[in-house]
């Protein structure tokens, strides 16, 4: 095998590939990047049999060929090389080793067979459909921070994507993250193919390589779904991914309906005054107290250890006197997807759950749990 590449397309390859690669691994091969040379170009190639990230990137081929190099250690090597520099990749000799060279750097990295590196064999997909970049985006960026970390319960451990069929009558694709203390939905029109789709859950781990192929947010986004896996394809890298084997809870019965003490406060002013007050808060509590009245809204914390504080807001509130308790963190959280100047929230009592939405747009919506305060 021997190719010549820019240094920029190869970093910017390597970027999306190597991060897949668990740098702890009990199988030797899952430590490498599979490096291919063929018509097409320069095929990178990553997995950790879960997950497998492929992008083909132009290069000048000299000879054909393929073979496997620790991605870590290629990554780091491309990154220091200097800007504007032309990548030399060579296997040769009986040692199977592959040499780097860039201007007067050279590298020897040693290989192991291609033959050996796992492939995560798709299979079919029964449905595929395209959407724009921006719009995957904003789905997975409004839910993402509500993905569970609680290994136990595996199944919240990814965002819920599927078609939903709301009041108005329009197929909505719709995704939904819970971590069963907050619970984020996001939507937007479905778009053609989507209609039908399997509910799925895309693993948390997927979901952040998903968002960082996201960054063009004009390319066109093509999704390929089948009950196993996910395929994800942005311009020239293909991300496949296994889904998670579980079933979602019925999330439409934790949105509360009924609620009717609504306040409207200014978003900006709210999260700042949060933030403030819960300096504090313990570490392991995090609890705010918000007291309404008539027009007033007043934020406290109370921690034995380190002292109180309180701030006044004025808002929008003319339903009867409530406390209710929260932890401050998840409230700023949710404050920071809106994109309004004004949050609404929806609150029954002190221990029901409260909605929360941006006062002008109703395409997201925030479930917060409370806390005793």
């Amino acid at each position: 095998m021997k190719v010549t590449v820019e240094r920029a397309e190869l970093l910017k390859s390597l970027s999306h590939v190597h991060r897949v690669v668990e740098r702890r691994n009990t199988i030797p091969i899952l430590a490498n990047v599979l490096i291919r040379a063929g018509k097409s170009g320069l095929e990178l190639k990553a997995t950790d049999l879960d997950l497998e990230v492929v992008e083909t990137v132009p290069a000048e081929i000299g000879q054909e060929g393929a073979t496997t190099v620790p991605a870590h250690v290629l990554y780091d090597i491309v990154r220091k090389l200097p800007e504007g520099a032309q990548v030399q990749l060579e296997v040769g000799g009986e040692r199977g080793t592959l040499t780097v060279r860039a201007g007067r750097a050279r590298f020897q990295l040693q290989t192991l067979p291609e033959a050996d590196f796992p492939d995560l064999a798709a299979g079919e997909f029964s449905h595929a459909f395209k959407l724009k970049a921006a719009d995957f985006r904003r789905l997975v960026d409004k839910t993402q921070f509500a993905i569970s970390t609680e290994e136990t319960r595996y199944y919240l451990n990814g965002i819920y994507l599927h078609v939903a069929e709301p009041a108005k009558g329009k197929s909505m694709l719709r995704a939904v993250a819970t971590d069963g203390h907050r619970l984020a939905q996001a939507e937007l029109e479905a778009p053609d193919g989507a209609i039908g789709i399997p509910g799925v859950i895309v693993p948390r781990k997927t979901v952040a390589e998903i968002q960082k192929l996201l960054e063009d947010k004009d390319a066109e986004v093509a999704v390929s779904l089948s009950a196993s896996k996910i395929r994800v394809q942005v311009g020239q890298v293909v991300l496949t991914s296994k889904l998670i084997d579980g079933t979602f809870p019925d999330y439409g019965r934790v949105i509360p309906q009924g609620n009717d003490k609504t306040l409207f406060v200014d978003k900006g002013d709210f999260a700042a005054a949060v933030d403030r007050v819960s300096t504090v808060s313990s570490e392991r509590g995090r609890a705010v107290k918000l007291s309404l009245a008539d027009g007033k809204l007043t934020l406290s914390v109370t921690n034995p250890d380190s002292g109180s504080a309180t701030e006044e807001l004025e808002v929008d509130y003319a339903s009867e006197p409530l406390d209710i308790g929260f932890n401050s963190r998840y409230l700023l959280d949710i404050t920071s997807q809106l994109e309004g100047d004004t949050a609404e929230l929806k609150l029954a009592d002190p221990g029901s759950p409260t909605l929360v939405r941006d006062s002008t747009k109703t395409d997201a919506l925030y479930v917060l749990m409370p806390m005793r305060v």
